[in-house]
């Protein structure tokens, strides 16, 4: 492929140089007569490396699914533009459930058990969460061994069972707008803004690794954001920064924050 290690010279500096790596390998094995080739489940950032290849890659298209509408994370293929049959992205879902009692478990406790199987996060999409259970979102062929093998979670006993993709609905999401001003685009003080926390309690969060900018971790608090970036915090959701309306007259930047409830 041209421009191949321009590609994984440029997302290494956001380490994401495997990644794209892996992207373009597949992206090959397609241009050299396969079909199609389907990735691992990826973070929403790796969309756009995915876009950046298909667009040194004349023939191939791109198409991504996560196993139902709004899913975020998601599998990419690349696709040859004179196939016109089906893509298998090899996604299936399974509901877990549990006892009502303990419905206070969390997305970190149902994902933590799973890394403790010893599975590697690309091969589980979204988890979605549900009073007292969760659908999971999975490469089909770990199916078998979820049933067999995830059994608790956090010490609560766990009942694992097949679940149709068309079952899971649509993802809605409420959006909070907020119009506020920030003294500057640091990361710090934007993050301060849209989650409603200090600032001081933003900075030590991104020190942590809590936090991410467009799926990547923070490169610190005095990172400059910009429009259109998305902005993560664990704990607290993700929000956008839509956009910059202007100065105050004190110096202060306007800005509209999406936050995803």
């Amino acid at each position: 492929m041209k421009n191949r290690d321009r590609i994984i010279r440029y997302y290494k500096g956001t380490d994401n140089g495997e990644l794209a790596a892996r992207l373009i390998d597949l992206a090959d094995s397609t241009a050299k007569g396969r079909p199609y080739a389907v990735s691992e489940f990826v973070s929403p950032g790796a969309v756009q490396i995915g876009e950046t290849i298909q667009a040194s890659a004349p023939g191939l298209i791109l198409k991504t699914f996560g196993g139902y509408e709004g899913a975020e994370r998601v599998r990419l293929a690349f696709v040859k533009e004179s196939y016109d049959g089906p893509v298998d992205f090899a996604i299936t879902a399974c509901h877990v459930s549990w006892d009502a009692r303990y419905r206070l478990l969390s997305h970190r406790d149902v994902l933590g058990s799973l890394m403790g199987l010893g599975i590697d996060r690309s091969r589980f999409g979204d988890i979605i969460m549900e009073e007292t259970g969760a659908v999971i979102l999975t490469d089909a062929p770990l199916l078998a061994y979820l049933k067999q093998n995830f059994l608790k979670i956090a010490m609560v006993h766990v009942t694992v069972e097949d679940m149709a993709l068309s079952d899971i609905a649509p993802k809605q999401e409420k959006v909070k707008e907020i119009k506020t001003t920030v003294a500057s685009l640091r990361l710090d003080a934007v993050a301060s803004s849209g989650f409603g926390i200090s600032r001081t309690k933003a900075a030590e969060a991104i020190k942590g690794d809590r936090v991410q900018v467009n799926w990547q971790p923070a490169k610190g608090p005095s990172q400059e954001v910009q429009e259109g970036d998305v902005i993560s915090l664990r704990g607290k959701g993700r929000m956008e920064l839509a956009q910059i309306t202007g100065t105050s007259r004190k110096g202060r930047t306007g800005v509209l924050l999406r936050r995803y409830m």
